[in-house]
């Protein structure tokens, strides 16, 4: 319980789980990060229930104000780490300048450039999305596949810092990605049926594959590229659920199978 607790409080703003960050180190929280991004997405999916309902099923307003409640939720946390990813892996011709530009809280043309595409391309997703059911549960579960891509990334590759943030993360063991990816291919299978274990594992090849290039890049990874790897694998969650709605049903388990 602590642990999840400290992963809540550590992924949001809500005031909960703080003593557990203090108390004892961030790995093993790591396991609960889908779980939360579980949390999240019923938060986004039944805001977006009731903003449709107040707006007459008009998709545009709904969809650009669930990716400013995201973002409000979580303190812009993965956002900032997504735009200072941006300014170093793409402003840098270095190992080491890359890491020194990541340093820098100055923001450069590469950051604005990427946080604006970034937000362009999950509110043209959102805003794709047809207003029935399916809309819901690709809401629901596009938070938990791209937290457990983070739990993935911290449990399979090394933090390449000597201190930092990810540092508190250097505990973590195979437990706590196997339980991450447990509770994601639970959820897509529950919440997702077939399309959700499609995204799932889509989700999972992405993260593998951008790890592997940034780590070729910077010798490992960051807090703020587990930023970037969280940010990007939303963007490449909700396009590919975008383009699987048309063929391929992402609808709970019970609607699906019985």
């Amino acid at each position: 319980m602590q642990s999840f607790l400290g992963a809540l409080g550590f992924l949001t703003v809500l005031p909960v789980g703080k003593r557990a960050l203090e108390q004892k180190s961030l790995a093993g929280s790591a396991a609960y990060f889908p779980l939360v991004g579980l949390l999240l997405g019923f938060a986004l999916a039944g805001a977006d229930y009731g903003l449709r309902l107040a707006f007459s099923d008009n998709l545009i307003l709904p969809s650009a104000l669930v990716i400013t409640l995201l973002v409000i939720l979580t303190g812009a946390l993965h956002f900032e780490g997504f735009v200072d990813s941006c300014d170093g892996l793409l402003g840098g011709h270095s190992q080491e300048r890359r890491l020194e530009i990541m340093r820098d809280k100055r923001v450069g043309a590469y950051a604005v450039a990427g946080g604006i595409l970034l937000l362009i391309l999950k509110f043209a997703a959102i805003a794709s999305l047809t207003a029935d059911s399916t809309r819901f549960w690709i809401l629901v579960l596009f938070p938990v596949l791209s937290r457990c891509g983070m739990s993935l990334a911290l449990g399979l590759f090394p933090y390449v810092r000597a201190q930092g943030l990810g540092s508190a993360f250097r505990g973590m063991g195979a437990i706590q990605v196997i339980t991450a990816m447990l509770i994601s291919t639970i959820a897509a299978v529950l919440f997702g049926s077939t399309g959700g274990l499609i995204l799932f594992a889509s989700g999972t090849l992405f993260v593998v594959l951008l790890s592997l290039g940034i780590q070729r890049l910077i010798g490992g990874l960051t807090g703020d590229t587990y930023g970037a790897i969280n940010e990007l694998t939303e963007v490449i969650i909700l396009v590919i659920g975008a383009a699987m709605v048309s063929h391929i049903s992402i609808l709970p388990c019970w609607q699906e199978y019985f």
